[in-house]
């Protein structure tokens, strides 16, 4: 291995710099705009491009901490100083040039008022980078280390520790033992992902990660968590999801639960004797939670809960439901939410929900199989007045948002998982499939977005993994967490996409695994808050100081 001399890690901090010093003036500016009269609604295009900005600069800047990390531990190599050289030639390029932030809308700086002066001169600041970032020449040496390495885990050392990276062999073992012969077949049937892959799922730890040692988990980090999301999503996302809900619930009843809630059901979430579920949203609520209309009445010591639920994930298999309901009918907004945790039998595709006071149909989708969505309607249905999380009325909202940093880490973690999986399925075809006499692979248009794929998953992991730290550490980062969320959700959809377009006409056909991907890859970017959504609370966050 080869680690570089101090001079080129000074230049990629200089570039970092000067991106926090367009996203200073960017932010300056959009205040402004924010503090006029249409508001931070009013103003969203440059608000939002204000959040894909700062974004990219988080990016940046932790990929040189990755990359410096490596480099005192002896780890840097060939392959980990290109991912590091071309994702600074591209993102800088973007920043000066324009972030897309969809297919169709770019974010540019002047829109985020920074004079066009001031973008030459980052342009000229950055130049050297970006040409050497974008060369032919490198992309094509990336290309030839990872043809050369068939099989590896991950194309880059991540930069996890040897604890870690043993439990990432582990997961990855299940799933090609396990889960990757089946999942497409999974997805093609619509089936359940079989009882017996959560047994072998909770054998493993996987719904104790997090859990403290006293309810018998493990005791884990989220950077624990995200790496085993990851690489169980890299098999097949619905097994790398089964985790969310246990983990959601987890949060949920650790931070807020009673002592005698706590008892009763840490232990068994975290062994998978009781499968959680979340019933948060409801048909024309989505993200607007203080809109949220199901009631539940308290009458004596049972509240009857009434109302209808959407996108609820694997409600049929769950014994428990965190239910967001309001409980004061006074109290429109948030304070009028309580969340309660509703016991309920499992049930079949025959008879999906055998409780009184309970109703629901599946709710087709794309992808995302493998536990089924359902909307469900409550018409009277009991819950213990002891189900109330807290035993406090009007704690839901505050409740749950305890819960959005991990939840927005766990996703984006997810995000990788898929990404990679589609690495894996493009660079795989690529290489076997033959056109004009060699494999397609050797055509720079072909290599060279396998090249660009590992770029980006690389520096999802990297702001994931950020995310992961700040959370374990204790401080707050629901900032970073929406980064990686909005970020990680961006690169699996175009990973999908390209390893789509790889495979050609193939790739369209239901038989091969990467059309399952492409669907899959789609609700990264609308679960755990919507894109938009995302880069308005990221906006949110970054102006509240601002001057």
């Amino acid at each position: 291995m080869t680690a570089p001399t101090a001079a080129p890690f000074a230049r990629y901090a200089q570039a970092v710099a000067a991106s926090e010093r367009m996203l200073h003036v960017a932010r300056s500016a959009v205040r402004t705009a924010v503090d006029g009269p249409a508001g931070l609604d009013g103003a969203q295009a440059p608000a939002h491009g204000l959040a894909w900005l700062a974004t990219y600069v988080e990016a940046l800047r932790q990929m040189l901490g990755w990359a410096e990390r490596l480099s005192e531990q002896g780890r840097l190599g060939e392959m980990e100083s290109a991912l590091l050289a071309i994702a600074f030639g591209e993102y800088l390029a973007q920043i000066a040039g324009g972030i897309p932030m969809s297919q169709n809308e770019v974010v540019r700086l002047p829109a985020l008022g920074v004079s066009r002066a001031e973008v030459r001169r980052f342009e000229d600041e950055t130049a050297d980078l970006v040409e050497a970032g974008q060369s032919d020449a490198l992309k094509a040496k990336v290309a030839k280390l990872i043809a050369d390495q068939p099989g590896v885990i991950t194309f880059g050392d991540s930069g996890l520790d040897e604890t870690l990276e043993a439990m990432r062999n582990e997961m990855r073992k299940f799933c090609v033992a396990e889960v990757i012969p089946h999942a497409h077949e999974w997805h093609l049937k619509n089936d359940y992902i079989p009882l017996e892959v959560l047994a072998k799922l909770s054998e493993l730890g996987v719904f104790a990660l997090t859990m403290p040692e006293e309810f018998g988990g493990m005791g884990l980090g989220k950077e624990a968590m995200c790496l085993v999301s990851e690489e169980l999503s890299r098999g097949y996302i619905g097994v790398g999801s089964l985790g969310t809900r246990a983990e959601i619930a987890g949060e949920l009843i650790l931070g807020a639960g009673t002592p005698e809630q706590k008892a009763k059901y840490l232990p068994k979430i975290a062994s998978g004797e009781i499968l959680p579920t979340a019933v948060f949203t409801e048909p024309n609520t989505g993200s607007d939670l203080a809109s949220l209309k199901t009631r539940a009445v308290l009458e004596g010591d049972v509240y009857k809960v009434t109302g209808q639920k959407t996108w609820i994930t694997h409600p049929v298999r769950a014994d428990v439901m965190t239910l967001l309901v309001r409980t004061n009918p006074n109290e429109k907004g948030y304070k009028g939410l309580s969340m309660l945790l509703a016991e309920k039998p499992r049930g079949t595709d025959e008879d999906p929900f055998p409780a009184k006071g309970m109703t629901g149909g599946e709710i087709e989708v794309l992808g995302y199989r493998g536990m089924k969505e359902f909307d469900i309607s409550f018409d009277g249905f009991e819950v213990p007045k002891s189900q109330l999380l807290g035993g406090v009325e009007g704690q839901g909202f505050k409740q749950l948002m305890t819960t959005f940093e991990a939840a927005r880490i766990q996703t984006a973690a997810r995000a990788i998982g898929v990404a990679q999986c589609a690495l894996d399925f493009g660079l795989k075809y690529a290489l076997e499939r033959n056109q004009f006499g060699k494999p397609i692979y050797s055509f720079p248009r072909v290599s060279n977005k396998i090249v660009m794929m590992a770029v980006e998953t690389m520096i999802a992991r990297q702001i994931t993994y950020h995310a992961a730290r700040e959370k374990d550490q204790g401080r707050r980062c629901d900032l970073e967490a929406g980064m990686a969320k909005l970020l990680a959700a961006r690169i699996a959809w175009a990973n999908a996409d390209n390893a789509l377009q790889i495979h050609g006409g193939n790739g369209f056909a239901l038989e091969y695994p990467v059309s399952r991907v492409l669907c899959d890859a789609r609700i990264l970017n609308i679960f755990e808050g919507a894109a938009e959504i995302q880069a308005q609370v990221i906006a949110r966050r970054l102006l509240e100081g601002a001057n």
